[in-house]
């Protein structure tokens, strides 16, 4: 067993472990911890447990001390940073012509890196950018291009339900979504309908999916052959919450509704993404 705490370096983010070192380090206070980009403040999600060996990735960083009053001073001057140099970076992207769109910038919390969040229609040539930049700030300059999906979390708003995005709320990764979910869930397949702000698949048909699939496991699916009260048929139409479906039947050609109990599955369809549905969506499949 390993003793670890949990910390988040953004409200809204990925948890990772580090060794308290002999701390006592309790839920929602702040760490200073040495990671990949430098020396940072992250806030404790949780604080000391004991966890298997298997569940970390050996060898975990220590935490250098809990956040003092100094700290937060230091943090408060990096945001007034922050936002210096995004006002300046901005202006020397129009300068130098640059087709890239700034999100956000983050200083670490040591000052030794700046790192310039952009979004961009193809890659950039940022060379000269990086150049003046570091002879502006004089320390370390990295700019990492994102997303959509990232800059709808980083940036924030309200979906199409009303709430704000989960993204930007609470999902800590973002959930493989599929064009296949939208087909199962019997949405409609039209771009606007299931995508969200970010112009990507809606977050929040991943929520739902695995209800789905049990169900579609005892339900027939549209064009299934079916044995019904009534006799054979074929279904037209069906509703998986309520578990009612159309039946077309062979020997009167009529419309007839049974529920999934009432019909014994002869053979089950398959339901596929035509082509041209997959060449009209797979725009939103994309990160």
């Amino acid at each position: 067993m390993t003793e670890i705490i949990g910390v988040r370096f953004k409200s809204v983010g990925k948890i990772y472990y580090f060794s308290p070192g002999g701390l006592d380090i309790a839920e929602g206070q702040s760490v200073i911890v040495e990671t990949a980009r430098g020396v940072e403040c992250g806030s404790v999600v949780f604080g000391n447990k004991q966890v298997a060996d298997d569940e970390i990735v050996a060898p975990l960083k220590t935490v250098i001390r809990i956040a003092t009053e100094d700290d937060f001073k230091q943090i408060e001057r990096n945001k007034i940073k922050e936002k210096e140099a995004l006002a300046i970076c901005e202006e020397k992207v129009k300068k130098l012509g640059l087709n890239m769109s700034l999100v956000d910038v983050e200083c670490t919390f040591d000052n030794s890196k700046l790192l310039f969040y952009f979004t961009a229609e193809s890659r950039v040539d940022f060379r000269e950018l990086v150049k003046e930049l570091a002879a502006v700030f004089r320390t370390r300059i990295e700019l990492r291009q994102i997303g959509v999906r990232d800059e709808a979390k980083m940036i924030g708003g309200l979906g199409i339900c009303g709430r704000q995005f989960c993204c930007a709320s609470f999902l800590g990764d973002f959930q493989p979504v599929s064009i296949k979910m939208a087909k199962e869930q019997s949405l409609s397949l039209n771009p606007t309908k299931i995508s969200g702000t970010c112009g990507r698949l809606m977050c929040c048909l991943k929520y739902e999916q695995d209800g789905y699939e049990e169900l579609l496991k005892i339900t027939p699916k549209f064009g299934a052959l079916v044995d019904t009260p009534s006799g054979k048929g074929t279904v037209t139409d069906v509703n998986l919450i309520s578990g009612k479906m159309h039946v077309k039947l062979e020997a009167t050609g009529g419309d007839a509704v049974f529920t999934r109990d009432q019909v014994k599955l002869i053979k089950d369809s398959v339901m596929r993404l035509s082509r041209e549905e997959i060449n009209a969506l797979k725009e939103l499949e994309k990160n």
